[in-house]
């Protein structure tokens, strides 16, 4: 797979397509650029589309964490993707983000509002952060060590791949029948490569996104944002609830809601059809 210079650390990176019209997809937690796998072949040639591996996830460098995992805050990875672009020669491209990827675009945006156009952005985190108990910031190591955990765990950003029965604390997590095969391999994937992230992207963004929760220093500058920003949210969403939803529509000025029934937290994995067919339209000229 291809790199790319951003500062100190090199980023893996993935392109589909060609042509001037370049949208950058920014992933989420206990992520990588594969999550997308799905939807690649469903995007037409027309659209020029990266997606780029935080530090610590996926294919790129894994530095140590520093203290606090200082190295590791969510304005860290915005500066990453904005010297990664750079780097890439893109001058001004369109965003698409997904959960945790939604704060980290709006660093971005905030820091370089001249490189970017419009956002979608699929179940974003809100600029509030998540609210979370102190415990959840310590999840990371038993989901490294574990896969049964892990696939536990991943199971809730995907709840329509699985039966509602089987969500339950405590059971295992089954695929329901209409689940195709291509998704799950997918997922499969998606929980050995989460597995891999370094403790800095793993515990290091639960500290980040609940020190964002507890201090609110980046819901104070949204206003700020000029972009045009569709955000998508699956109703069935076990990670993110509809107030933090609305709470990004009331805070960044050009914002608008599709609300999608059905759907949990990954559209890309759980519906790829339909993301593919709203990326397409969005973001054709």
């Amino acid at each position: 797979m291809p790199f790319v210079d951003a500062g100190e650390i090199k980023l893996n990176y993935v392109e589909h397509g060609s042509g001037d019209n370049i949208i950058v997809f920014i992933h989420g937690f206990l992520s990588c650029v594969q999550w997308m796998d799905l939807v690649w072949p469903r995007l037409p040639e027309y659209l020029h589309a990266f997606a780029l591996d935080w530090r610590g996830c996926g294919d790129s460098d894994k530095p140590a964490a520093t203290e606090n995992f200082a190295n590791y805050s969510l304005n860290q990875h915005a500066q990453d993707m904005l010297a990664a672009i750079k780097a890439l020669g893109i001058k001004k491209c369109s965003l698409a983000t997904h959960s945790t990827g939604g704060v980290i675009s709006l660093y971005m945006m905030l820091a370089k509002p001249e490189m970017f156009d419009k956002v979608l952005a699929l179940d974003p985190v809100s600029p509030t952060g998540i609210l979370l108990p102190d415990e959840a910031v310590h999840t990371f190591a038993p989901f490294a060590a574990s896969r049964n955990y892990a696939f536990k765990f991943l199971s809730f950003a995907a709840s329509s791949l699985f039966t509602k029965e089987s969500l339950l604390p405590g059971i295992k997590s089954e695929f329901r029948l209409e689940t195709t095969q291509e998704q799950r391999e997918l997922f499969n994937l998606l929980v050995d490569k989460a597995r891999e992230l370094s403790d800095g992207a793993g515990t290091g963004t639960l500290y980040h996104l609940k020190k964002e929760r507890e201090e609110g220093s980046l819901q104070k500058e949204t206003r700020l944002i000029k972009q045009h920003m569709l955000v998508l949210w699956g109703e069935d969403d076990l990670v993110i609830p509809r107030q933090d939803i609305e709470t990004i529509i009331k805070r960044i000025p050009n914002s608008k809601l599709q609300t999608y029934p059905g759907i949990g937290h990954s559209m890309v994995l759980e519906n790829p059809d339909l993301y593919a067919q709203i990326f397409s339209e969005y973001f054709k000229k």
